[in-house]
């Protein structure tokens, strides 16, 4: 069995994760992602983090867990996923030239250690037709994406500008972070044994 677990039912973290050429598990960890009254979109992020390691770590003490979580935030009202074009579109519209915020939450925990990140990326959107969203919307179907994009897709022509310290925080798991948090629990994906 791999020493590490990635705490997510997420196709792109796995898909990222797999970028580091480590062996691991997935297990999808019961974690109510409901926001708690007056709660700010990095307080969401880091306790939803916190808590998809800490309920699959439960159980596998002696692994390396994961876990990650992004919130997306339109002048401080939570994107989440949209589900359907209507919402998508919705989003997108409210998103047209205006300013979204990412946060990606990063925990990794083995037994009772934990180290957090928090990642935060800002999306500055293109004035935006519709005819440009519907044909994007067409095109890429992002109803599983909060904010209602890929960045890793055609998403990317929806953007003027994003402004991150790692092109991997939008897509929803920092590597860069990843990497240095798993090297302080001794796996170097560069040398792994």
């Amino acid at each position: 069995m791999p020493q590490i677990i990635l705490a997510s039912s997420s196709t792109y973290r796995k898909q990222l994760l797999s970028r580091l050429n480590l062996a691991f598990n997935i297990i999808s960890p019961d974690v109510n992602e409901t926001s708690h009254t007056h709660e700010s979109p990095q307080q969401l992020c880091e306790r939803l983090s916190r808590a998809k390691a800490q309920a699959v770590s439960t159980l596998n003490p002696a692994k390396i867990v994961i876990g990650s979580d992004q919130v997306a935030s339109l002048n401080g009202t939570l994107l989440g996923k949209p589900g359907n074009k209507l919402r998508a579109t919705q989003q997108l519209q409210s998103c047209s030239a205006n300013s979204v915020d990412f946060f990606t939450g990063l925990c990794l925990q083995r037994g009772e250690t934990q180290l957090f990140h928090l990642a935060h990326t800002q999306v500055k959107f293109r004035d935006l037709s519709t005819l440009e969203i519907n044909s994007y919307l067409e095109a890429e179907t992002p109803w599983d994406c909060a904010g209602s994009f890929k960045a890793e897709g055609l998403g990317i022509c929806l953007f003027e500008s994003i402004d991150s310290q790692d092109p991997t925080d939008l897509i929803g798991l920092p590597l860069i972070a990843l990497s240095r948090m798993l090297r302080e629990f001794g796996v170097n994906p560069l040398t792994p044994s």
